[in-house]
């Protein structure tokens, strides 16, 4: 068992969907949680990671910032979604190393398993085949922050974990549509649908394959789970346990906000990996489990999307802006 108690917990990525779930779950644990915001600190830049743990000198280090996005996103800027999240990761754990930080826990995503891995997909899965073309360059720069991870454990002994999240979606989620995830995406569909009176909403792809979802609660819960009891070099899956269709999915969503419309497929869209779903078996003998089903999950989501529809909105202007510049 590692003990957080009293410790200096730097979460990084804190503002993110993710991050954002960390701070709420390590604040039921007497711990100095040490965040800085991109404005604070650019963690593409090296020497101001260096500065910034030397100055702040965390005891533990969750690593859960990353530049991230759909299929979309991934595909139409695949040199952007490799070199930025290399210098994170990079900057970060070695950063950790020189600080001599405790424990790491580095945050990967379920992406990084071949498109065609055998279901469940268990951790021994990883580069045994080629990744799904869409989002491979994210995948190659998840993959070698596991490996990073590993390479300071091996050769300097240091108490570096990695964890690999299924689909994740919940409070602080990104709606954007030009570069959301499959989730979000269908609750905003779905909810600009039923304002507009739409009779149908158009999905991607053919809605055959099959995704899990883990509510972003249970997996900031199953970090701390990993920072308590885990300790071995290799990655962790953190997965719900069940996937569904995401024509199904769809449908469960336009109940959960009231669209009462056909749903249309459109198979000249890309599908991705076929299947995706994780076999978690190894997280849940350290004794967590999900706690938040997907129906619950959902409207929970859409409850907070309705909150902070204006700050969305302000997000997206932003964006625009800072792409035209």
């Amino acid at each position: 068992m590692f003990s957080l108690e009293g410790r200096r917990v730097y979460v990084a990525g804190h503002r993110g969907m993710v991050g954002s779930a960390l701070v709420r779950r390590l604040a039921r644990e007497n711990v100095k949680i040490v965040t800085a915001t991109r404005q604070e600190l650019d963690l593409r830049n090296q020497a101001d990671v260096r500065a910034f743990f030397s100055e702040q000198r965390p005891d533990v280090v969750i690593l859960a910032a990353a530049k991230v996005g759909g299929i979309l996103a991934n595909d139409s800027y695949p040199a952007d979604f490799l070199f930025d999240n290399l210098l994170i990761e990079t900057n970060i754990i070695e950063a950790a190393h020189r600080g001599d930080v405790a424990k790491l826990l580095f945050l990967g995503s379920s992406c990084i398993y071949p498109k065609l891995a055998p279901q469940p997909i268990v951790e021994q899965a990883l580069l045994t085949g080629p990744l799904e073309p869409t989002n491979e360059w994210y995948a190659i720069a998840k993959i070698a922050g596991i490996k990073l991870a590993e390479a300071y454990r091996r050769q300097h002994g240091r108490d570096f974990i990695s964890a690999m999240p299924t689909n994740l979606y919940g409070p602080g989620d990104n709606f954007d549509l030009a570069s959301s995830h499959v989730m979000p995406a269908l609750i905003r569909k779905a909810h600009e649908a039923k304002l507009r009176g739409d009779e149908d909403l158009t999905i991607w792809g053919t809605g055959r394959p099959r995704r899990e979802f883990l509510h972003v609660d249970d997996c900031a819960d199953a970090c701390v789970t990993l920072l308590l009891r885990y300790s071995e070099a290799g990655h962790v899956n953190v997965g719900f346990g069940d996937d569904v269709p995401i024509l199904e999915l769809a449908r469960m969503v336009a109940q959960v906000v009231g669209f009462d419309g056909s749903i249309v497929t459109d198979p000249s869209q890309p599908d991705g990996t076929p299947r995706k779903l994780l076999d978690s078996g190894l997280l849940r003998s350290l004794g967590w489990a999900p706690q938040i089903g997907l129906r619950e999950g959902i409207a929970a989501t859409y409850r907070w999307f309705l909150e902070n529809e204006k700050d969305q909105g302000r997000r997206e202007a932003n964006r625009l802006s800072a792409a035209r510049a």
